[in-house]
């Protein structure tokens, strides 16, 4: 299974493209943070946003996507935002017939570390433990993007063990 996987935002985009091969082994692919510039109207960050979407659906054809769900924030502004671009990217993988997983942050932290109130730090230390990353990574978003990727594969392991 090949999923691609998104840390939503407006801004910056972090993705990871993570395939699990024959033997079970999770495998990064491709991992990134994507991001807009502020110079420009947000409809066309949006618009951005939609064709990055389609060229990775394009050249790496994952089967589903995995995106984190929003969870409450004071800033309304943002969390507006970050909303209408998940809303761009769930568009792009439905559009593309993919299968949509949400994840929320909690449910990440278990999946990744154990510890559904884990830090970044501990998120972090736990991505480079459970799949190889042979690049410099370039933002934090990028690693969560790889740590959404990892739930996807985690879970849909446990529900077809369970099945």
């Amino acid at each position: 299974m090949k999923i691609l996987a998104i840390d939503p935002g407006f801004e910056r985009v972090g993705v990871a493209v993570i395939e699990r091969d024959s033997k079970q082994k999770d495998i990064l692919v491709y991992s990134d943070c994507f991001k807009t510039s502020a110079k420009i109207p947000f409809h066309k960050r949006l618009t951005g946003i939609g064709e990055e979407m389609e060229r990775l659906i394009k050249k790496y054809k994952p089967e589903a996507l995995a995106i984190e769900k929003l969870y409450f924030t004071n800033n309304q502004k943002t969390v507006m935002g970050v909303s209408e671009a998940r809303g761009v990217i769930i568009y792009s993988a439905s559009h593309n017939n993919l299968e949509v997983f949400e994840y929320t942050p909690p449910q990440i932290k278990i999946a990744v570390t154990g510890y559904g109130r884990a830090d970044k730090k501990m998120v972090i230390s736990m991505v480079f433990k459970l799949i190889k990353i042979e690049k410099p990574t370039s933002s934090d978003d990028e690693l969560d993007a790889i740590a959404i990727g990892i739930t996807c594969l985690a879970r849909e392991k446990f529900d077809s063990f369970c099945k």
